[in-house]
């Protein structure tokens, strides 16, 4: 679509063709500007070269009319491209419902990348095209900074939080991941590929990574392995929070402010559950902080969101 543009980047997703749409406008209104300066000055310039005929008179006369137009004018399409950016912000960083959900922790000098159904990979993301992607991310150290040229998307990705980033792939290829927030000393070699496939292509890649178990099946199995199901399990004694149904719902904790159950809520409730005490329950779970890996807690939480729930609330 931009190829009869000179140096344009490639543009694969559908979040990059949005986003060109606004620079284009912008680059477009900018040259636009300049160029009526430009026009202005060298008139000037030429109307009152030296030895002209044209009259110096009244030198220090205001052309009030003409400023306010310029000034109105300029001030309200600049407005209207801010008003369209931020429309745009606001799409890229609310993800739609999601066809499919793949996590990816970033740490020095990799990304480890995981499917729901438990395919891994390292410095490297297969996708299918034409389908809505939505990336859970977390950083074992330091912040990275997951950037997809070709896509138009770039996210910080910060230790101790979990974010979230979203694109929609539109033709196939193979296409440059890179760190773009410096990481280390390796940060030049922290790169990788994004490969978009057939629908088809990308289903026969999925069953030849010779998995037996999904990520929700791994996380189930340290739900149970690190004594969770003792008190939110379906035969519990304990007086503790159902976690089925749970994900995507209004949580009332006991401090009165109400929270969304989301990935983030999740991962908080895990590490340090004592802040986030849920209301009629006793502060009684253990913190499990510094026990758990980011791949574990993105387990866990894969494990969660199996159970149910609003699905669409939470992303």
């Amino acid at each position: 679509m931009y190829h009869w543009i000179p140096f344009w980047p490639d543009t694969a997703a559908v979040n990059a063709v949005v986003v060109n749409n606004l620079y284009i406008a912008e680059l477009a209104l900018s040259g636009l500007i300049m160029a009526t300066v430009v026009v202005m000055m060298l008139s000037f310039c030429i109307r009152y070269r030296s030895r002209s005929a044209a009259s110096r008179a009244n030198l220090v006369e205001k052309t009030w009319h003409f400023e306010i137009a310029w000034t109105s004018a300029t001030l309200g399409v600049f407005l209207i491209l801010f008003v369209w950016g931020a429309a745009i912000y606001l799409w890229l960083f609310k993800p739609p419902p999601a066809d499919e959900e793949v996590y990816v922790v970033g740490k020095q000098w990799m990304w480890k990348v995981e499917h729901p159904g438990g395919q891994r990979e390292i410095d490297a993301l297969h996708v299918p095209v034409d389908k809505t992607i939505r990336l859970v991310m977390a950083s074992e150290d330091v912040i990275h900074s997951f950037f997809v040229p070709a896509f138009r998307i770039k996210h910080d990705v910060v230790p101790g939080t979990l974010e979230t980033i979203w694109f929609k792939a539109n033709k196939t290829g193979v296409f440059k991941l890179e760190c773009t927030q410096y990481c280390g000393l390796q940060h030049a070699t922290m790169q990788g590929d994004i490969v978009v496939m057939t629908a088809p292509d990308y289903a026969r890649w999925l069953g030849e990574q010779g998995v037996d178990q999904s990520l929700a099946a791994q996380g189930a199995d340290l739900f149970r392995a690190h004594g969770c199901s003792g008190c939110h399990g379906e035969n519990s004694t304990v007086h503790a929070p159902s976690l089925a149904g749970l994900y995507g719902t209004l949580v009332h904790l006991e401090d009165g402010s109400v929270r969304i159950a989301d990935d983030a809520y999740l991962r908080d409730c895990i590490l340090n559950p004592r802040s986030f005490t849920v209301a009629g329950y006793p502060p009684v779970m253990p913190d499990f902080s510094g026990q758990l890996g980011e791949d574990e807690l993105l387990k866990l939480i894969a494990y969660i969101k199996s159970l149910g729930g609003k699905q669409e609330a939470g992303r």
